[in-house]
């Protein structure tokens, strides 16, 4: 365990960007974590004070029933988080465990995988993601099922790539000569090779995983009002920019494009970091 946090000091002092996206991560955990808590106001109570602007009292200004915004925006984080976060978690181990099948074993249960993957990604994927939600109606748990069959296609097959280059590779052969089994070859051998790209690809799905939550809310088959949560923020404040009320729909707008850069830069630090091969 020494070892991997003095990797981790290493790869985070020697990339820059490495850094500022860890610490853009950290503090969405901790707003997550502690944001009913850390917000100034209660996220759901109305005011007098519709449509304010920024001001000393309300940083981010108010909406239009008097909810604090940067409080609403602060809570909403541990939604959108935990939707990306399960959602990417259950696609990353289907998607490991069916591709690494299908690169290892190949035959029947590689064409499987790959006409599964094919009649996923067949569809364009947020339409997808809408049918899915549509047809099991709009609560969290189908908005986390559909983002993970819609990324589980990125995984299965860069872990049957991955596994199929390197199933037949020297160190392989020689651990199956020494009398693993494939299941410990897989998991010992060639899986923790496989990984740093996973972890890539798991960096991006982040992203994408909040903008398809906040999409879906945005068009009304996500999260419901009066739910804080950054989708629906954008979607109610985007009826009152033109009438000169910016501050409803350009502080949630911007949590979501931070949360999306933090995790688009993660995927190399991700990498390194996971990479047998860079610790030397």
């Amino acid at each position: 365990m020494p070892e991997f946090f003095k990797h981790l000091k290493y790869i985070l002092t020697e990339n820059p960007v490495t850094l500022i996206a860890g610490s853009i991560f950290l503090l969405l955990v901790l707003f997550a974590l502690f944001g009913p808590w850390i917000a100034p106001y209660d996220p759901l109570a109305s005011s007098p004070n519709a449509l304010q602007p920024p001001s000393a009292q309300h940083w981010f200004g108010t909406d239009q029933l008097g909810r604090d915004v940067l409080s609403r925006v602060i809570v909403a984080t541990r939604l959108d988080l935990t939707i990306a976060i399960v959602a990417v978690a259950l696609s990353f181990m289907a998607g490991s465990v069916l591709g690494s099948a299908a690169g290892y074993y190949g035959g029947w249960i590689d064409r499987v995988v790959g006409r599964l993957t094919d009649t996923i990604m067949a569809f364009p994927l947020f339409v997808l993601a809408m049918g899915i939600v549509a047809a099991l109606g709009n609560t969290v748990e189908n908005i986390v099922y559909a983002t993970a069959i819609i990324n589980f296609p990125f995984y299965a097959r860069v872990a049957r790539a991955e596994v199929n280059v390197r199933r037949d590779a020297g160190f392989v052969m020689a651990a199956r000569l020494a009398g693993n089994s494939d299941v410990r070859l897989l998991a010992t051998q060639i899986y923790p090779n496989v990984l740093p790209p996973m972890m890539v690809q798991v960096s991006l799905n982040m992203g994408w995983a909040i903008l398809n939550a906040a999409g879906l809310s945005f068009i009304g088959l996500g999260v419901r009002p009066p739910t804080p949560e950054w989708g629906i923020m954008v979607a109610e404040g985007a009826t009152y920019i033109v009438s000169g009320e910016w501050w409803l729909a350009l502080f949630p707008g911007a949590a979501l494009m931070i949360a999306v850069f933090c995790f688009n830069l993660l995927g190399d630090g991700l990498r390194d970091l996971i990479d047998p091969r860079q610790r030397t």
